[in-house]
């Protein structure tokens, strides 16, 4: 009972056929590189993401055959809107770490609304408003989830699941349902939104695919993710080093008591929805992680690929006291200040190119226990050891400095995206491929494990981030 997955992430969309034994096969990835017109803004072309979707899962159904369900798994929050007798999306979508709607966001908080710029909810508007300041048109919008799903079953199914729609802001504190008091505030017409699913169960036939297998299986990448690395009940916690950075953990059946962000700076998730009972998790976020090896890439010219970031890092047994705060995009958990920026502190004649890259992997992996330390305070749960996919994940260095920034082992995912299992569990639950959680539990089997060597200067990490913050006060001053 083989099942096609679809991921699609912020760089790039995978389709991959996942077996019953969770071994995966026949994958097939295509880069669809989000673009920034100018500082803070991050958008993308969802005609060719959809394109580029079809292409690859079409690839991967033509190696391997009929498949008895689809699973899907999306980058979170990014925004699009789009003609619904067309099909066709009227602006570029915007990335779910676009800034441009900060401003919106403070004069909500004076209104006493919290919403964040990585949220939905003012993406939505801002769409709404470009393309029809009226409200006059038929208009659909959602997250990439809804729009893949979309475009599958050919404009049959305008659906998100539960794990999505929590995190546009526009839930109630319930998740039982979209808040109309909300919609209304923000001027989205409550026929654009999309309706709310399962994210395991059927969902609509993929009728743009051969054979039209059924969508089985629906969830924003960090909750697949979650369930991926099998951290399916209370105590296990991953973290996704993609992009970003996300930890999540499961809590249960009952809502975490605070309502929105704690004063520890995670926030409320529902893990997921099945057979109509929602699990509810908590979630600590880093805005930028492998973006910053990308910066040492793309920008500084300090290193030719991702993968030499290790190699230039290994040259080298510490930073001798070059410290780098990965906040090119502000600070999320536990601060949440998107007035911070990236800063490198301790610089000396003497520093070079290999304490420069080992002190970026560094900083990335301070953040991972800043993200720990927030879930454990919250959850009131200690997190013994830790699971990690994401790209950053194949780094043997920043693997080594997370078990020592934190102090914990480290247990790294057997597939580099962890979503992919995760969907495909979500999809195989609903068919029967897996009997239940127990099942997706027990595949657990880590490619390594890593014990912590020594322990990074927490100390002189806190000095470091204190100085990088509020660097902006202004955007320093939103608080969601």
């Amino acid at each position: 009972m083989s099942i096609l997955v679809i991921d699609v992430g912020t760089s790039g969309v995978r389709a991959a056929v996942v077996h019953p034994d969770a071994s995966i096969s026949h994958e097939h990835h295509v880069e669809v590189l989000p673009e920034s017109p100018m500082a803070g803004l991050v958008e993308f072309d969802a005609s060719r993401m959809a394109a580029a979707v079809l292409d690859v899962a079409r690839r991967s159904l033509a190696e391997h055959g009929p498949v008895e369900a689809v699973g899907v798994a999306t980058q979170r929050a990014s925004s699009i809107v789009w003609d619904r007798a067309t099909g066709q999306p009227l602006a570029p979508g915007l990335g779910w770490q676009d800034l441009r709607t900060v401003g919106d966001c403070l004069v909500l908080q004076a209104e006493g609304l919290r919403f964040a710029p990585n949220q939905s909810a003012t993406k939505f508007t801002h769409l709404l408003s470009l393309v029809d300041p009226d409200r006059a048109l038929d208009l659909c919008i959602g997250t990439v989830d809804t729009w893949i799903v979309w475009t599958l079953t050919e404009g049959a199914a305008h659906v998100t699941d539960v794990s999505n729609a929590a995190v546009t802001g526009l839930m109630r504190a319930d998740g039982s349902a979209w808040d109309d008091s909300l919609l209304e505030r923000l001027g989205i017409p409550r026929t654009a939104v999309p309706s709310l699913v399962d994210s395991s169960g059927p969902i609509a036939a993929a009728t743009a695919l051969r054979g039209a297998p059924m969508i089985c299986g629906l969830a924003g990448d960090q909750q697949a993710s979650l369930i991926g690395q099998s951290c399916v009940a209370p105590g296990p916690a991953k973290i996704t080093f993609g992009t970003g950075g996300m930890l999540d953990m499961v809590i249960g059946p009952d809502r975490p008591a605070f309502a929105s962000r704690s004063g520890n700076g995670s926030f409320p998730i529902v893990a997921w929805r099945r057979d109509d009972e929602l699990i509810w998790g908590i979630e600590a976020i880093m805005l930028s992680a492998g973006t910053n090896v990308e910066w040492l890439r793309d920008d500084l010219g300090i290193i030719g690929s991702v993968a030499e970031s290790h190699t230039v890092a290994a040259a080298c047994d510490d930073t001798d006291g070059v410290v780098f705060v990965p906040a090119l995009l502000g600070l999320g958990t536990p601060r949440w200040d998107f007035g911070a920026r990236g800063a490198l502190f301790g610089l000396t004649r003497g520093s070079g190119r290999p304490q420069i890259v080992r002190a970026v992997l560094e900083g990335v992996a301070q953040r991972g226990a800043d993200l720990i330390e927030a879930a454990e305070a919250d959850s009131g749960t200690t997190i013994a050891s830790l699971r990690i996919d994401g790209g950053m994940s194949a780094n043997p260095t920043f693997v080594q400095a997370l078990a020592d920034a934190s102090g914990r082992t480290v247990e790294v995912s057997p597939v580099l995206e962890a979503t992919t299992l995760g969907a495909a569990y979500l999809a195989g639950l609903s068919i029967g491929t897996w009997s239940g959680w127990d099942d997706v539990a027990a595949n657990w089997n880590p490619r390594t494990v890593v014990e912590p060597a020594r322990q990074l200067d927490r100390a002189q990490w806190q000095r470091a981030i204190d100085r990088a913050a509020q660097w902006h006060p202004d955007l320093s001053a939103l608080d969601f």
